[in-house]
């Protein structure tokens, strides 16, 4: 019995050793790729922003609240279109205080040939002081009864009766300062000069202070972005739009450091974007970086490109992609890229010779996604191998097949 399982245990190890040797000596199954002529366009995919090439931001120059907004995103402005109006009502008021003293000072100075009595001169003033503060308290009740007028709360006779009182004192003021100008003294010409040259000053901040409350587009072009709402208060400098010309745009493309060398100007670029699938934009470079700037992870340079954007779709900010066509090689020899192969500092391929593998020094061209130019080291047809799961050597017997 022991003799007879020893006797099975020779045989089974045998076995395998015989089966180990006639597989070892099996050739294994390589796959191969021919070497085909073609024409070869070496591209360079990256990605970038866009960016008008005309555009200008508008902004706040003062400290106002926003009134109303008067342009909408995608809406096209000529060259001085109103795009907000701020809050400026006191310079309104400004305004017409300074045009009553303009008026009340040339009216004086009209009449100091006739001189007037100091005492007559100070009982005028004295009326018209208390006539203005008599005023300044109607203005302030009319103003208390449009609001309650505005809440159903008073009656529109109450307000009528107020802006009357508001009348009549001002009816009551001008006749004291028409008194008055006629018995002001010619010795006090000189100080009704400089009160007339303060308020025609007034005057002018003020009409400078309303005409900023408009503000306006600095140029032609689309509005692609408002800043903000009514009742946002801005203060100098604030951001309220942007806009531009949009019928051609600048494209700013991050190219790695390593790949820089490859782009030149004028080399052509296809632009595509995830916003509008299926549509492509052309332009070509127009501008390399000066320098390497850090993009996160990345170390690239700024390569600029222009596009024509007929209907405005790309939008400013838009990140888009890029295709940089970088060379072109007619009737190239080529082979997929997973072919070559690097040992060392030698850069070649494994061609098919009869049953067994060949090493073949090889020289590169340009090269597109997926195919790399072969300068030299093969021939048209020649079979190259393609990548295995094991060690492939030069020389080692093969079984060749030839994927679809």
């Amino acid at each position: 019995m022991k003799r007879a399982v020893a006797t099975a245990i020779a045989l089974a190890a045998l076995s395998a050793v015989v089966w180990m040797a006639i597989n070892r000596r099996k050739p294994r199954t390589v796959p191969f790729a021919r070497v085909v002529r073609e024409t070869l366009v070496s591209t360079l995919t990256t990605n970038g922003k866009i960016e008008p090439v005309e555009y200008a931001a508008v902004r706040s120059d003062m400290d106002a609240m926003v009134l109303r907004v008067l342009v909408e995103r995608g809406q096209k402005v000529a060259a001085g279109t109103a795009v907000a109006t701020l809050d400026v009502s006191g310079a309104q008021g400004e305004l017409a205080e300074a045009q009553t003293a303009i008026a009340q000072a040339e009216a004086d100075l009209g009449r100091f040939a006739r001189g007037g009595d100091a005492t007559a001169l100070a009982e005028i003033d004295s009326a018209i002081d208390k006539a203005r503060l008599e005023l300044g308290v109607a203005e302030r009740e009319a103003a208390s009864i449009q609001r309650l007028v505005d809440k159903n709360a008073a009656t529109r006779q109450e307000l009528e009766a107020a802006r009357d009182r508001i009348r009549q004192l001002r009816s009551v003021i001008e006749g004291l300062e028409r008194k008055r100008g006629a018995l002001l003294p010619q010795g006090e010409r000189a100080a009704v000069e400089a009160r007339l040259q303060q308020a025609q000053t007034s005057a002018t901040l003020a009409r400078q202070r309303l005409e900023r409350g408009t503000i306006r587009a600095p140029i032609a072009g689309e509005v692609y972005h408002v800043a903000v709402k009514p009742g946002v208060f801005l203060h100098p400098g604030d951001l309220v739009a942007e806009l531009g010309r949009l019928d051609r745009v600048r494209v700013v493309m991050y190219v790695d450091e390593p790949e820089l060398s490859r782009v030149a100007k004028g080399m052509p670029v296809t632009i595509t974007w995830d916003g509008a699938p299926g549509m492509k934009w052309t332009g070509q470079v127009e501008q390399l970086p000066a320098q390497i700037t850090t993009m996160g992870t990345r170390q690239v340079g700024e390569v600029i490109c222009i596009v024509e954007n007929k209907g405005g779709t790309l939008e400013p900010g838009a990140n888009v992609n890029a295709e940089v066509r970088s060379a072109v090689a007619e009737n190239a020899l080529t082979i997929p890229k997973e072919a070559v192969r690097r040992d060392g500092a030698r850069t070649g391929v494994l061609a098919l010779a009869g049953d067994r593998v060949q090493w073949r020094n090889v020289r590169l061209g340009v090269s597109s996604v997926t195919r790399v130019q072969v300068l030299d080291g093969v021939r048209e047809a020649e079979a190259v191998a393609l990548p295995v799961e094991f060690p492939l050597d030069d020389g080692d017997q093969i079984s060749s097949i030839f994927p679809r």
